[in-house]
């Protein structure tokens, strides 16, 4: 397939809005990245010196610019401006630049904002129409407001981590940041439906996500089976678990010569392609109450043969299957190149690495950004000029 059209700059559904990011780390920058990649300004507002600490979030000594790759990830194609929100002067000149700016970011704890004198109130009183995105590990209040927002610590706390491995293995995390990643996009909703709601009526709004939502959010399926199951713990296959609440076969099985995964389907139709009739014996019912002893057979006929053997069996049977792929193997597939899922990004000085893109596409075009993240302070003088502080 030849590789996807770029949408141009001024294409870009948000071309001409201004979003100031003053969020760290992942969740609130990724929500930025987002709104810059569908075409909005966004200046991310930081400490004089050091910055978004992600700056300094060194992954297998991978950087860019002398900085964290992964700082760049998140932050490709915005702005940067550095000012310290304790003193006077740069509070005034970050108060001008919020008058013009469409839309606000950031992920402190609740009630520093308010300190610092930029609460939702004080944010709408000088600019009404602002649409203020605020992110928080779990919400405003309770007696967890105070904890770390952390992504492996919110899985912890929500339960996510027993959903995970099979039965005899102890609490088992995902290995990316998944909660931070889906509040970032619960948090480009609401900002996005206050922006069409500000388009009707001119009013802007306020829009509060925080982790433990998303995580709620992201298990809606798996906790109201909770709910209406007397509240008793998910109980984890004994093999092979991909989701508790789900029947046999369904899962990730070892083949002679890699993994497969195999989903639902009617026993019958698998223990035919398998040719295991001691599947077939075990009524469609069946399949959740005596799911382990199902699983068990299934795993045992799937061992003795290789991936694309039972591959070649079970696609045309019409059961619902895929090799289980490594990192390598998946970046060298068909399916990979055809989504054109790659871009390359460059930084000032003209250092590059390889990226993925935003995955949206926009009238079929592909939303690439070339730039890297921006240099700490690049755009302060163009964008935060003198202004005589407020009065006492």
């Amino acid at each position: 397939m030849p590789p996807l059209p770029d949408l141009t700059p001024e294409d870009r559904p948000l071309a001409g809005l201004r979003v100031l990011d003053f969020a760290q780390y992942l969740a609130g920058p990724v929500a930025a990245l987002r709104l810059a990649d569908l075409g909005a300004e966004v200046i991310k507002v930081e400490r004089p010196g050091a910055g978004d600490p992600c700056r300094q979030m060194i992954v297998n000594d991978q950087r860019l610019d002398g900085e964290s790759l992964v700082f760049h990830t998140f932050n490709r194609g915005k702005k940067s401006v550095a000012a310290d929100l304790k003193d006077a002067g740069d509070l005034a000149r970050v108060k001008a630049l919020i008058g013009s700016a469409d839309v606000m970011i950031h992920n402190f704890r609740p009630g520093v904002m308010e300190r610092i004198g930029l609460g939702y109130e004080d944010v709408r009183a000088l600019n009404p129409g602002i649409v203020y995105g605020a992110v928080s590990g779990y919400g405003p209040g309770g007696p967890w407001e105070a904890k770390p927002g952390q992504d492996l610590l919110v899985q912890a706390l929500s339960g996510i981590a027993w959903l995970n491995g099979d039965a005899g293995h102890g609490p088992v995390p995902t290995g990316f940041a998944m909660l931070d990643v889906a509040t970032a996009g619960l948090l480009v909703q609401g900002i996005l439906a206050c922006l069409v709601r500000r388009g009707i009526s001119g009013k802007g709004g306020r829009v509060d996500v925080d982790l433990l939502s998303a995580a709620l959010d992201m298990t809606f399926e798996q906790f109201t089976c909770f709910l209406n199951d007397a509240r008793r713990a998910p109980e984890r296959h004994a093999l092979g678990n991909a989701n508790p609440y789900q029947p046999a076969p369904y899962g990730i099985f070892p083949t002679a010569d890699g993994h497969i995964a195999v989903a639902m389907g009617p026993l019958a139709k698998l223990a035919e392609a398998l040719e295991a009739p001691e599947i077939a014996t075990f009524a469609q019912e069946e399949a959740f109450v005596r799911r382990d002893e199902i699983k068990d057979l299934v795993a045992k006929r799937l061992a003795g043969g290789p991936t694309q053997g039972w591959l070649d069996r079970l696609e045309p049977a019409g059961f619902w299957c895929a090799p289980v792929m490594d990192w390598p193997g998946f970046a060298a597939s068909d399916g990979f190149a055809a989504l054109d899922p790659l871009q390359r990004i460059e930084s000032p000085s003209g250092e590059a690495a390889e990226t993925t893109r935003c995955p949206i596409r926009i009238d079929g075009a592909a939303l690439r950004a070339g730039a890297a993240g921006p240099h700490l302070g690049a755009d302060t003088a163009a964008l935060l000029p003198e202004v005589a502080p407020a009065p006492v």
